[in-house]
């Protein structure tokens, strides 16, 4: 069942990778999220390289904090709905919507992180 989970997050992450090709700044979203995607791709088959799981997710979290302001404007603008339309209108929607990107990634590999200190 872990194996499934793992590979299915694979495939969710090169797709979140793929769809960033577009974007006006790909290069750093692409790679991080095929970093993801890797990270998953070995957690599938039971490898667990904390070095990299604990380097990546560290990039992630302060990614995040980085990225927290776009979010607090975002509440203080009594959060306006971020997911009405593809298309980003205003930076405070393009600025949340990287922020909940981040913590998803930052999530999935958090929870690898902590399964390779189990091993």
């Amino acid at each position: 069942m872990k194996k499934f989970i793992f590979l299915l997050l694979t495939a969710i992450f090169l797709v979140f990778a793929y769809l960033q090709l577009n974007d006006v700044d790909p290069v750093h979203w692409t790679l991080g999220y095929l970093a993801v995607a890797i990270s998953c791709g070995l957690a599938a088959f039971g490898k667990y390289p904390k070095w990299w799981l604990w380097t990546i997710t560290a990039i992630f979290g302060i990614w995040m904090l980085i990225a927290l302001p776009g979010v607090i404007d975002w509440e203080q603008q009594g959060f306006p709905d971020i997911a009405g339309e593809m298309k980003a209108s205003t930076p405070v929607i393009e600025n949340s919507r990287e922020f909940f990107g981040l913590l998803i990634a930052f999530v999935v590999m958090l929870v690898m992180a902590l399964a390779s200190r189990k091993r």
